[in-house]
């Protein structure tokens, strides 16, 4: 069965990631090695490496479900990041440890943030069990990041929002990237954020629709 999973991998990488320009060399590397199919209950496995996202935990206290992101997105997301092997990595919405074990492979070391116990004890379970050593996951509110190690050379929220808060940004060294979807379903947009002279500019690059995130959500006021 090992196998038939390595195979997989090669089959991902070739028909879902370098057919949608992920091009980066190191990134593909660790999609190629990382065992994705780990990361998700035995009974899901064989979802592992289709191009589709797989729920992870069911919806529940008003928030959304969570899913492992499909691959292609996830993967373009993290190339926009353009992780140097000595950068200091914060991963918003880790899930069950998926997306900070690929950012493990690229980075020096990877903060994983996950609101929801179960998922946050699932990926330290699943990163521990498997080897990736340079990752913490630590729990917390997504949205207001986790300032006690920051700063951090980039940020990647693992999920659509429908705004950052400034206090993500405060989280960027100088230098620092960002990138994060705004905006649900086909309105969703991949923006690169860099921080030069402390200021903090983005742009949007490509869009994609990837599931939300719980807690990014915009207040709405009634206008009179």
């Amino acid at each position: 069965m090992e196998a038939d999973y390595a195979q997989r991998r090669i089959r991902m990488v070739d028909g879902q990631l370098r057919t949608t320009d992920v091009n980066n060399q190191a990134l593909l590397a660790a999609m190629l090695t990382v065992p994705r199919e780990e990361f998700l209950d035995k009974a899901k496995r064989n979802l592992a490496y289709i191009d589709e996202d797989v729920e992870v935990a069911p919806a529940q206290g008003g928030n959304p479900p969570r899913y492992l992101m499909e691959p292609s997105p996830f993967a373009k997301l993290v190339q926009l990041c353009d992780i140097a092997p000595s950068d200091f990595v914060l991963d918003i919405g880790c899930g069950t440890g998926y997306s900070a074990a690929v950012l493990s492979r690229l980075a020096s070391s990877v903060i994983a943030l996950e609101t929801d116990s179960m998922l946050a004890d699932l990926a330290s379970e699943n990163l521990t069990r498997l080897g990736f050593d340079n990752v913490a996951v630590v729990r917390g509110p997504l949205p207001e990041g986790y300032g006690a190690e920051a700063p951090y050379d980039a940020i990647l929220v693992g999920g659509s929002v429908d705004q950052l808060p400034e206090a993500l940004f405060a989280q960027l060294r100088e230098g620092g990237r960002l990138v994060a979807v705004e905006g649900r379903g086909n309105a969703g947009k991949a923006r690169l954020y860099s921080k030069w002279n402390g200021v903090v500019t983005g742009r949007s690059v490509f869009n994609t629709a990837i599931k939300p995130l719980p807690g990014f959500e915009r207040a709405y006021t009634f206008q009179f």
